[in-house]
C-alpha cells in the first residue's frame, strides 16, 4: 500500500487526474471521499475525459450510477452513494455486480458504507480543504 499527496488547484486538476489515471492499469475501482463541495465530482468529470468519454459526464445522485462505455467494449461506472442507507441496498439493487468487471472501472463517491465489498485493486481518493481557499489536498492509496 502507498499512500501519495498533491495539492489541487483549479490550474493543476488536470495534472491530478493524470497521476490517477496512471493507476488504471493496477486499480479497478477509485473511492472518492470528502465534504460536499470538496471536488469529488469535478475531479471524476477530469478522469472520464483522460479514460475517453465523449459523452457528457455528469453526477448520478438521484439515479446511484451512470454507465459511460468506452473504446473497445470497456465499460466505466461512476456510482454517487451519498443516498445510500445501507450496503444491502447497494447489493439488492445489483450494484455490486459492476464492481470487478472484466474491461471496467468504477468511480465511487461517498463508498463508505460499501468498503467491505471493496478489498483489493482499489485506489482510495481523498479530497480535503486546505487553508488556501482554491486548493484542495489530495491524498490517494492504493489497495492491489
Amino acid at each position: 500500500m502507498q499512500t501519495n499527496s498533491i495539492v489541487m488547484t483549479p490550474d493543476t486538476i488536470k495534472k491530478v487526474a493524470q497521476q490517477l489515471f496512471q493507476l488504471k492499469d493496477q486499480c479497478a475501482v477509485y473511492t472518492f471521499t470528502g465534504s460536499l463541495g470538496a471536488g469529488k465530482t469535478t475531479l471524476i468529470k477530469e478522469l472520464c475525459e483522460l479514460w475517453g468519454v465523449r459523452e457528457p459526464i455528469t453526477s448520478p445522485t438521484f439515479n446511484y450510477v451512470n454507465a459511460y462505455k468506452l473504446n473497445n467494449d470497456q465499460l466505466l461506472y461512476h456510482f454517487d452513494l451519498y443516498r445510500l442507507s445501507s450496503i444491502d441496498q447497494f447489493i439488492q439493487a445489483g450494484f455490486d455486480e459492476f464492481l470487478y468487471l472484466p474491461k471496467s472501472w468504477a468511480f465511487i463517491e461517498w463508498p463508505e458504507i460499501i468498503l467491505p465489498l471493496l478489498k483489493h485493486h482499489v485506489c482510495h481518493v481523498a479530497i480535503e480543504y486546505s487553508l488556501n481557499q482554491n486548493e484542495r489536498i489530495v491524498v490517494y492509496r492504493t489497495v492491489l
